[in-house]
């Protein structure tokens, strides 16, 4: 299927062939229709399938033809609800590239920012926009936002709202949404709680499931070295300069672990920074930016950036730490392989990372590849 066969509008078509693409993904040529004919939608993809797209294309194109037709007035028609700042920027990026030529507005809000610029933003007015839980609410409360015109909300990585403790924070919103608007319910997993919540604000919805819950992507190549605790500070920067080429995303465990990371190889001569909860908003955009322009070759993330990071052609993952939540694993991977490319995932494991190991490979069931042929390789324990 190309992305012709989807009738997109011309402003649309127009900026996807700039971009360079021409076939959708699967997420994409299954939910595309469904939203344009104005169903629910209930998506289980894993990330890196071209999820963002598979909502974004279509709500620019429904809320273009609404405002051509003439049924439209002032006031945010499309809310699209998302856990962390980083996931909302790369949203509203895709929002830019997509609908550049169809004069429909968007805006993003976040925390951990000044709301000063984004209530000055929202004042001129929006038609989609892009936020996460906490700040919504709070710009809700000072009566600067409005839902009372929603025509199309979207939950965005729901089992991540749960991770990180904002399921009560959603009710919160959904609450104050039309009973009447179109529903787009996104997750990579379906927990109990996640299920039930789709449920309850679902209408007759269309399910699309692309890939199997909690699956690996199959175009990412997966190892494994078995590596004591303090032979990983030795075992990264000969790696990165012996056998890998090119950008790297590093994870760590703690934001601790990653701030040490990243000194460590500076020290090797490596380029690298580190990104985690604890920077501000302004030094974790400068240090994505820095990464994806290659100024800086190694990034060191904890699991804030697992779903939040979208760089083009990252060809490498590697897991400093495991990961005690194997469906972490799959998240944090997915970062590379990305859209039907190529990827590879690096995972170090020391004595007492075993049971995370057993946990992950029971999840993905598969059994991870061992590299033993590297200079550490002698001093861990088979």
């Amino acid at each position: 299927m190309s992305f012709e066969q989807l009738h997109l509008i011309a402003p649309i078509a127009d900026a996807l062939k700039k971009k360079g693409y021409t076939q959708p993904t699967p997420i994409q040529a299954q939910s595309i229709p469904v939203v344009l004919r104005g169903k629910d939608l209930l998506g289980c993809a894993q990330t890196g399938t071209g999820k963002t797209a598979a909502f974004a294309i279509p709500i620019l194109q429904t809320l273009f033809l609404m405002k051509r037709g003439g049924d439209w007035n002032p006031g945010i028609k499309a809310l699209i609800l998302t856990p962390t700042r980083e996931l909302a920027i790369q949203i509203n990026d895709s929002c830019k590239a997509y609908g550049q030529g169809t004069g429909i507005r968007h805006e993003v809000i976040f925390g951990g920012v000044s709301a000063v610029p984004q209530i000055q933003a929202l004042k001129k007015g929006t038609d989609i926009l892009i936020a996460t839980p906490g700040r919504l609410l709070d710009l809700m409360q000072q009566k600067v936002i409005s839902l009372k015109d929603i025509k199309i909300f979207v939950l965005d990585e729901a089992d991540r709202m749960l991770d990180m403790g904002f399921i009560h924070d959603v009710r919160k919103v959904i609450a104050q949404l039309p009973a009447k608007r179109q529903t787009l319910f996104f997750s990579a997993t379906m927990p109990a709680e996640i299920s039930g919540l789709a449920d309850s604000i679902l209408t007759d919805p269309i399910k699309v499931s692309v890939t199997p819950v909690s699956s690996t992507a199959e175009t990412v190549e997966q190892s494994l070295y078995f590596v004591e605790k303090p032979e990983k500070r030795q075992l990264l920067p000969y790696l990165l300069k012996n056998k890998i080429q090119g950008r790297v995303l590093v994870f760590s465990r703690t934001k601790h672990g990653a701030d040490k990371i990243a000194k460590d190889l500076i020290k090797h001569g490596i380029k690298a920074e580190a990104i985690h909860g604890n920077k501000s908003q302004n030094a974790r955009q400068r240090a994505l930016e820095n990464f994806k322009s290659g100024a800086t070759r190694v990034m060191v993330a904890t699991d804030i950036a697992a779903r939040g990071i979208d760089i083009q052609e990252l060809e490498y993952v590697i897991n400093y730490d495991l990961p005690n939540v194997p469906e972490t694993y799959v998240h944090r991977i997915g970062r590379t392989g990305r859209a039907g490319a190529s990827g590879r995932a690096i995972s170090f494991c020391d004595t007492e990372e075993r049971e995370f190991l057993r946990d992950i490979q029971k999840l993905i069931k598969r059994t991870v590849p061992v590299v033993k042929d590297h200079p550490f390789a002698g001093r861990a324990v088979a």
